[in-house]
Formats: C-alpha cells, sequence, structure tokens
C-alpha cells in the first residue's frame, strides 16, 4: 500500500492535459461568482486633496485662534543672555521654571465663563515676560551679578505661582459652580 507519493503524482499529471480553453472558462466563472472590484483612478487624488483640506483648514484655525493661552508673547531677542549662559547649575533652574510653567499653562482650561479671571491673569503674565526679557538685557550689558540673577530667579518663580494661583481659583469657581447646580436640582 506504501507508495511513493512523487512518483504517483507524475503519473498523474503527466497523464491528464489541459483542455485548450480552460484558462478562458476558469476566469468566466470566477467572474460570476465574485463581485467585480472597482477601479477609481482618481480615489486616492481625493483622499489627497481630503487631507490636504483637512490640513489647511486647522492650520488656518491653530494661527488665527484666539485662545489668549497662545498670545503670550515670547522674546524675538537672541542677543540677550539669560541664566542658562551664566552656569550650569542656573540652567537647571530657570529649565525648571519654565517647564513647570508650560506644564501648567497646557492643564489650564479655557472658557468663555472664566474669560476675565484668563485675561487678567495672562496680562500679567505677559507683563512678567517683558520684565524678564528686560532683566536678560540687562544681565547682558553688565554682565552676570547677585541681584539681577536673583531677579530673573524671582521672576520665574513668581509666574510659576501666578499659574498656581490661577489654577486655585479656577478649581474654586468650578467647584462653586457645581456646589450651585446641584442645590437647583434639589429645589
Amino acid at each position: 500500500m506504501a507508495q511513493d507519493l512523487k512518483k504517483l503524482l507524475k503519473q498523474e499529471i503527466s497523464h491528464k492535459t489541459m483542455s485548450k480553453n480552460h484558462e478562458a472558462r476558469f476566469i468566466k466563472k470566477l467572474d460570476t461568482h465574485l463581485p467585480k472590484k472597482k477601479t477609481n483612478n482618481f480615489s486616492w487624488l481625493s483622499i489627497a486633496a481630503s487631507v490636504i483640506l483637512l490640513i489647511g483648514f486647522v492650520g488656518y484655525n491653530f494661527l488665527n485662534s484666539e485662545d489668549p493661552i497662545n498670545v503670550i508673547e515670547t522674546p524675538l531677542v537672541s542677543d540677550t543672555k539669560s541664566l542658562s549662559d551664566v552656569s550650569p547649575t542656573l540652567k537647571k533652574v530657570e529649565e525648571y521654571y519654565l517647564a513647570s510653567i508650560n506644564l501648567e499653562l497646557s492643564k489650564l482650561k479655557y472658557t468663555t465663563e472664566t474669560k476675565e479671571l484668563f485675561d487678567g491673569y495672562l496680562e500679567r503674565l505677559n507683563d512678567l515676560n517683558k520684565e524678564y526679557d528686560r532683566l536678560g538685557v540687562e544681565l547682558t550689558k553688565s554682565g552676570p551679578n547677585e541681584a539681577t540673577i536673583n531677579a530673573l530667579i524671582d521672576n520665574l518663580k513668581f509666574r510659576l505661582n501666578l499659574l498656581y494661583r490661577l489654577k486655585e481659583q479656577l478649581k474654586n469657581l468650578n467647584t462653586s459652580e457645581a456646589n450651585h447646580s446641584e442645590e437647583n436640582q434639589i429645589i
């Protein structure tokens, strides 16, 4: 009973040949039983155009947004020195405070109800940024001295504390609004 499979297959294949129109009949049967694939040469173009329009719309809205968090002015002067130019230790201090300030800014939620509160705090933050830039110019002109370095660090501390106070006031405002809405539901 045990036969070599290779020999059996060779015998079977060599004896049988396909009819002349076998391939054409096979393709015809495939076409009748399988759904036809629609080919659209311009489908990738329409997808690409949609993506470009979406990117353009989002980019336009981002650049023209009136979000006060994005309105904070950044210094444009690159010739001025900062704490990072004085020493590696002061660079770490400056990076810590700037990272903390940016983190706190990113956590804040801006709503129409809190617009006045945000505007007041952000105006004060812009004033502190301008003062920091002025201190950077002073550091560049007069060189590093203890008073200027302490003023720069105090400015960073004050900005971070200002954001902590804003966060706390927003938390209190949201808590009082939640309590007020609960009281209205009970009544």
